[in-house]
C-alpha cells in the first residue's frame, strides 16, 4: 500500500514538473494578475458552448447520428481488420537535436526599434516610401493633380507607421482620434505630423503599387513581397522548440466595440475576407510562420477552390510545416486539422503529431467507429479507452464529456495527470496531458496577444493583412526582447515596449515609456 502511495506521489510530482517546465516564470508579456484563459478542453464540460474544443463531446452524445455511419468501420472486428487493436506497443520519438531560441545575440543597449527592425528593416520602409510615391504619381496622372501632396520621406513613413501602431497601445477608436481633443487625443505625438498630412499618406499608402506581370498570388499581390520577407525574417531570427501548435489566432474585432454595437451595425459591418493560420512555438509564443488564406478569388495551390474544409485545412497544415521535415518536431493540432492521413504523411517526414478529434469537424476516414461513439452506461472521470494502429494511437478520454485524441508522438503505455485547482488530479494518458499543457499556454498567449492588435481597421483586405502581420511582428519582437540582455537593463512590459517603439518611430527625444 505504501509502495502504491509513493508511486502515485512520484507520478504527480512528475506531472507538476512537466507543467512547470512549460510556464514562463516571468510572464511573456510582463504583466501580472489572473489569466482569463483556462485549459482549452479539460476544464470544460461536455455541454459547454465552446465551438473550438468541445464539439467532439456534443457530437458524440448523439451516438447514432446519421453522419456516424460515414466515419469508419462499424464494429470492433472490422476495426481489427483495418489494423486497429487494443494491444499497445511502446513508441518513442527521435530525440530533438535542434537548438532553440534567438539565433543572434542582441546588445544590452538594443532598443525597441532594433528588435522591430529584425522583421521590418530600413529597406522595407524605404520600399514603402518608393511604392507610395509611385502610386500617388500614377493616381494623380489618372484622376488629376493633388495640390496638397508632396512625396513622402523615410522619416515621414516611420512616423506614419508609429501613428497607426500607437492604436495598439492606446486603443484609439480611430487613428484620427490622435488629433482630437477628446479622450483618445494624444497631443504628445500629434505634434510630429499634422492630421492633413497623415491623411494624405494614408490615402496613397502602398507596399506594391502595380501588379506584377509574373502573376503569383493575385489576391495578395499588393502585400506578397512583404509577407515573404516577414516569413524569412521569422525563420532567420528564431528557432522554435520541439513542440509547436498549428491554429488560427484570435483576430476578432475589438470586444468593446462589439458589445456597444447595435444588431443593425453588426449586420452592416463587412465580414473579414481572409483567415490567418500560424505555426507557433508552444514554449515561448513566438509565431514561426503564417499562412493567409483568402476566402474568395484564386489562390496558390488551388486552396481557394476547395470546398471540403478538412482537405483545405490539411493543405494549410502542409504549407505551415514544409520547413520542418526531418527535425523530429511535435505538432499539436485542433479538430479541423487532425486526421489519420495527415498524421501518417507527416510521420514519414519525421514530423510527429498530437491532435484533438471531433466527429463533426475532423476528417475521420480510417478511424474505427466504435471509438467515435460514447460507451453505454456511466463512465468514471479520468477513464480512457485506447486503440492502436502501427505507431498511431486513438484515445477516448472521459472528463465530464468524451474527448478524443489522435497521436503518433506519445506512447499509449505512458500515463500523465491533469492538475486542477478545485478537483485535484485526474489521471489521463500522457498525450492528453501534453495537449492540455501546450494548448493552455497558447490560449494564454492569445488572451494577451489580442490586447495589442492595431485598432486601425481599413476596408481593403491587403491593408487588413498588413497591419495584422505588423502586430504579429511587434509581438515577436517583444518575445526576442524578453529573451535578450536588453530586458535585464530595462524591464518593459508589452504595453511599455509598444509605447517605446512608437516614440522611436516618431523620433521623440523622450523615449521613456509612461509608467
Amino acid at each position: 500500500m505504501a509502495e502504491c502511495g509513493r508511486k502515485g506521489l512520484s507520478l504527480l510530482e512528475a506531472a507538476r514538473s512537466r507543467y512547470e517546465s512549460l510556464q514562463i516564470s516571468d510572464d511573456v508579456f510582463g504583466e501580472s494578475g489572473d489569466d482569463s484563459s483556462e485549459n482549452p478542453f479539460y476544464s470544460t464540460t461536455g455541454d459547454s458552448n465552446s465551438d473550438n474544443y468541445t464539439d467532439d463531446a456534443k457530437a458524440s452524445d448523439a451516438g447514432s447520428s446519421p453522419t456516424c455511419g460515414l466515419l469508419g468501420s462499424s464494429s470492433n472486428s472490422q476495426a481489427e481488420e483495418e489494423g486497429w487493436s487494443h494491444a499497445f506497443q511502446d513508441i518513442s520519438v527521435p530525440q530533438y537535436t535542434d537548438t532553440h531560441g534567438p539565433t543572434q545575440k542582441m546588445a544590452a543597449t538594443s532598443t525597441a526599434m532594433d528588435f522591430f527592425q529584425l522583421f521590418v528593416p530600413d529597406n522595407a520602409i524605404q520600399n514603402m516610401v518608393t511604392q507610395t510615391n509611385m502610386y500617388a504619381k500614377k493616381y494623380q496622372e489618372r484622376f488629376g493633380s493633388d495640390e496638397g501632396w508632396t512625396s513622402v520621406t523615410v522619416t515621414e513613413m516611420k512616423a506614419f507607421l508609429g501613428f497607426v501602431i500607437s492604436t495598439s497601445v492606446h486603443r484609439c477608436e480611430s487613428v484620427l482620434s490622435i488629433w482630437s481633443s477628446g479622450f483618445f487625443g494624444n497631443r504628445s505625438i500629434a505634434l510630429k505630423m499634422n492630421q492633413a498630412r497623415f491623411e494624405k499618406i494614408l490615402k496613397y499608402f502602398h507596399i506594391v503599387a502595380f501588379r506584377s506581370s509574373q502573376g503569383g498570388n493575385q489576391g495578395l499581390y499588393k502585400i506578397q513581397p512583404f509577407l515573404d520577407s516577414l516569413q524569412q525574417s521569422f525563420g532567420c531570427t528564431f528557432r522554435p522548440s520541439q513542440t509547436q501548435v498549428l491554429h488560427e489566432p484570435l483576430i476578432d474585432e475589438d470586444p468593446v466595440f462589439i458589445t456597444t454595437c447595435t444588431e443593425r451595425e453588426l449586420r452592416k459591418r463587412k465580414k473579414r475576407k481572409f483567415s490567418l493560420w500560424v505555426r507557433q512555438c508552444s514554449s515561448t509564443g513566438f509565431i514561426c510562420q503564417i499562412y493567409v488564406h483568402l476566402k474568395e478569388g484564386p489562390g496558390p495551390d488551388g486552396l481557394d477552390t476547395l470546398k471540403n474544409k478538412p482537405q483545405l485545412h490539411s493543405l494549410v497544415a502542409k504549407q505551415l510545416c514544409q520547413n520542418l521535415a526531418g527535425r523530429g518536431a511535435i505538432i499539436f493540432t485542433g479538430p479541423s486539422i487532425t486526421s489519420l492521413c495527415l498524421f501518417q504523411e507527416f510521420e514519414k517526414q519525421n514530423i510527429y503529431c498530437c491532435g484533438l478529434l471531433s466527429t463533426r469537424k475532423s476528417d475521420c476516414t480510417g478511424l474505427p467507429q466504435s471509438m467515435l461513439r460514447n460507451p453505454d452506461g456511466p463512465q468514471q472521470r479520468g477513464h480512457s479507452r485506447i486503440q492502436m494502429k502501427g505507431s498511431t494511437s486513438l484515445i477516448s478520454w472521459y472528463n465530464k464529456g468524451n474527448f478524443r485524441f489522435l497521436t503518433n508522438a506519445y506512447s499509449p503505455t505512458k500515463q500523465g495527470m491533469i492538475i486542477k485547482r478545485k478537483s485535484g488530479e485526474i489521471p489521463c494518458p500522457l498525450a492528453v496531458e501534453a495537449f492540455a499543457a501546450h494548448l493552455s499556454y497558447i490560449c494564454k498567449y492569445d488572451d494577451k496577444y489580442s490586447k495589442y492588435f492595431i485598432f486601425h481597421k481599413p476596408n481593403k483586405t491587403w491593408q487588413q493583412v498588413f497591419w495584422l502581420t505588423i502586430s504579429i511582428a511587434i509581438n515577436n519582437a517583444y518575445i526576442l526582447y524578453k529573451m535578450s540582455d536588453a530586458y535585464h537593463v530595462k524591464r518593459y512590459s508589452r504595453a511599455q515596449f509598444g509605447e517605446r517603439l512608437v516614440k522611436e518611430l516618431l523620433d521623440l527625444d523622450d523615449c521613456s515609456p509612461t509608467q
